[in-house]
Order: C-alpha cells, then sequence, then structure tokens
C-alpha cells in the first residue's frame, strides 16, 4: 500500500491520538513510513520512544483545551473514541480532516450501554463538526489475545469468558493501514468503514491456534459469567462490564461478521490470526 498526500502535493501534518497504543502505534508507524509528517500526541514526551522524525507533543485527550497547541498547524487527526470535546478544539485550531476510531455498537445507537453511548457521542460529534471524517468501526482486536498473558505465564491453561461468541477479531496494524489510508486520501471523506479480519473464532479457537503456535498444550476453560462478572467488576466501573454483557451474554453486539472492507481500502487482505500470533509469540513465554 503506497499514501499518497492529498492532492499529489507536500506531506501534511497529521496528529495521532493514543500514539502509544495499540492502533494509535500502529498509525504512527504507517504514516512515518510512508514519509508522512507526524505528530504523536503523548502524556510523557520524555519517556516515549518513536520512529525517526515523528514529533512526540504532550496533552491530555480528557482535557481537550490541553490539546491545542498539539493542533496548531495540522491538518488531519486520528482520534480515538470517548472524546467528542476534541473536534470543537480541532476546528477552532483549524483542522480539516479526521479519522475516529469506533466500534459497530455504534450502530444500535443505544445510549442505555455505557460503551455504545461513548461511540455514539463520538460518532455524533464528529457529524455535528466542520472536519471532514471517516470513522472507522472495528471488531475486537486481536491484541486483546495479549490479556492471557498472565495465565500463560503461570500454565497451560486459558480460562476466558463469552466462550461461545465468535468475533472476527482484526490485527491493529490492519486498522491503522485503513486509518492511514483515509487520513491522506480525501476520496473517504464522510464515510463510515466497518473493518474485521478474515475468520470469525471463538477463544477456544484461539487457544486451539496458540497450541500449536506456541507448541505447548494449552487447554481452554470456559468462565461461568458469575465469575466474569466477579473479575471484571475488581477491575473495572459496573456500567462497563453490564455494557460487556449487554454485547455477548445477551447478544446485542454481533461481531462475526467477515466484510471484505480492509482488501476494499488498502488493496490486500488483512493479516490472519494465525500471522498475528506468530508475530507476537515470544510476548506469550
Amino acid at each position: 500500500m503506497t499514501l499518497v498526500p492529498l492532492n499529489g502535493g507536500e506531506p501534511e501534518m497529521i496528529l495521532v491520538t493514543g500514539a502509544t497504543g495499540n492502533v494509535g502505534a500502529e498509525v504512527v508507524r504507517a504514516l512515518a513510513a510512508a514519509g508522512e509528517s507526524v505528530r504523536a500526541l503523548v502524556r510523557d514526551t520524555e519517556s516515549v520512544t518513536l520512529p525517526d522524525g515523528v514529533e512526540a507533543v504532550a496533552g491530555d485527550l480528557s482535557q481537550p483545551e490541553s490539546l491545542a497547541p498539539a493542533l496548531d498547524g495540522a491538518e488531519a487527526m486520528f482520534l480515538l473514541p470517548g472524546y467528542p470535546g476534541v473536534f470543537g478544539v480541532a476546528e477552532r485550531a483549524g483542522v480539516e480532516r479526521a479519522a475516529l476510531l469506533s466500534s459497530p455498537s455504534a450502530q444500535s445507537r443505544d445510549l442505555t450501554n455505557a460503551v455504545a453511548r461513548y461511540m455514539v457521542e463520538s460518532e455524533d460529534a464528529a457529524a455535528a463538526s466542520a472536519l471532514s471524517t471517516v470513522v472507522i468501526r472495528s471488531s475486537g482486536f486481536m491484541s486483546n489475545t495479549l490479556q492471557w498473558i498472565p495465565q500463560l505465564h503461570e500454565g497451560d491453561v486459558v480460562r476466558a469468558p463469552f466462550a461461545d461468541v465468535p468475533v472476527a477479531m482484526i490485527d491493529p496494524y490492519d486498522i491503522a493501514a485503513v486509518i492511514a489510508l483515509v487520513l491522506v486520501d480525501g476520496d473517504h471523506a464522510g464515510r463510515t468503514y466497518w473493518v474485521t479480519g478474515p475468520e470469525a473464532l471463538r477463544p477456544e479457537d484461539r487457544v486451539r491456534r496458540l497450541t500449536d503456535i506456541l507448541g505447548r498444550p494449552l487447554r481452554f476453560d470456559a468462565q461461568s459469567d458469575d465469575d466474569a462478572w466477579a473479575e471484571m467488576t475488581a477491575s473495572m466501573p459496573s456500567e462497563y462490564v453490564e455494557a460487556f454483557f449487554d454485547f455477548y451474554a445477551r447478544g446485542a453486539l454481533d461481531e462475526s461478521p467477515v466484510l471484505p472492507t480492509v482488501r476494499e481500502v488498502t488493496g490486500r487482505e488483512p493479516r490472519t490470526f494465525d500471522a498475528w500470533a506468530t508475530m507476537h509469540a515470544g510476548a506469550f513465554g
């Protein structure tokens, strides 16, 4: 995939928020590798390692006005969901285009679901702003599998909730490839894309793939809803736990569809789970 600046001109300044996260870091790498001018929004500019030529800038998404210096002179930005106030600051700074990461849960417009609500509010803020925004609704990340690392460091059993739920998980690398392209290609302005991986997998399917890739006799243990609720509420607000149970235990969100979006936008097929797991095998110990 080759990124071509708008109108074939000089690269424009692009601000990437969440620049050290699963998706943001990949967006930074994709844009930098293509020779774009990139600013990476981070909390601490001193402790971050970025690709050569990328400018680290400090800011806090939960305080939108703190982003004004980072947005100064930027023509485009990549924004994480949950921060609708950033659009107003970006508009005042003269930003013209944006790519917003979102979720298929926004389709429901269910404002009683905490996760769907912040996706909906983010998309609504984008639509109400003067920015030309492309919304990228992503199915679950393959990198979520890294949550199993502590268990695999202790033994060969993986316990996980929602055992019967298939998700067409996608490599953040592929999400970033779509985001990087739409940020520099004005032909995608105003569109909403749902991006997925090439196959729908249940947790047990992923454990079986890891068994082969890691060469370990792994076993999957389906976690009960009661145990999952107790474990999840110990680490996140209950309204978000309720949202995930609404999605996956009660079936309000179906992330099993396999869609051709990555291929249609980038011209290549998305990575398989096996390819992702092979690349990250060392992380599992």
